[in-house]
């Protein structure tokens, strides 16, 4: 899924240098006095990458919403919340995680634009809190016995009021295709600051922070549309 996100992000590339492009001939032709605002607001929008990935992926449910609030020319207030269930399939162990989460923090856009356009080439960086339960299905033995093999045990042992606590660090591009509409998306690389685990057994997955790697670090990405409510222009 990360190649199909790196192939997203550029297109939108490539869409925006086109649009910077014409901007740039439209300013040589006018190059007037002309004072061009943008819209600053409060924008809403989805992950659909979620609904795509569970269309697919039988093990995998989601639900993701996004805001951003723009405070001056380069930084946004952003936030996200959702909700996951996944189960985890691994050589001894079946298990389901799922819950809620929230991720707040802020993006820089480092992108100058022409004219009035509003698009965005940002980094960003989130605090991220998960509350979720944990469900051991079952487990297979690590026995490694001619005589004795090892069979599937059926647990289905449950650990509620599990929290995550991370941080993560955002590149993204979000492009307006058209008036206060937007296509974003983005990639993440997540840190594990705090975790539950259930009693005899580890997380392998928090919702809101996808897998977690031995090393408490992990990888996200998004695909977002959104639509701009604008409040004033500057």
């Amino acid at each position: 899924m990360f190649k199909y996100s790196i192939n997203i992000i550029l297109l939108l590339v490539c869409t925006l240098v086109y649009s910077q492009e014409q901007a740039m001939e439209v300013a040589a032709i006018e190059k007037d006095s002309t004072v061009y605002k943008t819209a600053y607001g409060l924008r809403l929008g989805a992950d659909i990458s979620k609904p795509i990935m569970a269309s697919f992926d039988s093990k995998y449910s989601g639900i993701e919403l996004v805001a951003d609030y723009r405070i001056n020319k380069r930084f946004y207030i952003a936030a996200e919340v959702g909700f996951e269930e996944k189960v985890s399939v691994e050589d001894y162990t079946n298990s389901t995680s799922k819950g809620n989460y929230i991720r707040i923090g802020f993006n820089y856009n480092a992108y100058d634009n022409w004219l009035d356009m509003n698009n965005e080439v940002f980094t960003g960086v989130r605090y991220g809190l998960g509350i979720f339960d944990q469900t051991l299905n079952n487990f297979t033995p690590n026995v490694n016995s001619l005589y004795f093999p090892s069979e599937s045990i059926n647990a289905a042992t449950s650990t509620n009021g599990l929290t995550a606590h991370w941080t993560e660090f955002i590149l993204g591009i979000k492009v307006e295709t058209f008036q206060n509409f937007f296509i974003s998306t983005s990639i993440s690389y997540k840190i594990v600051l705090a975790i539950d685990d259930p009693e005899n057994f580890k997380t392998l997955y928090a919702p809101g922070f996808n897998r977690i790697f031995e090393s408490g670090t992990g990888f996200g990405f998004n695909y977002t549309l959104s639509y701009l409510i604008p409040f004033s222009k500057k």
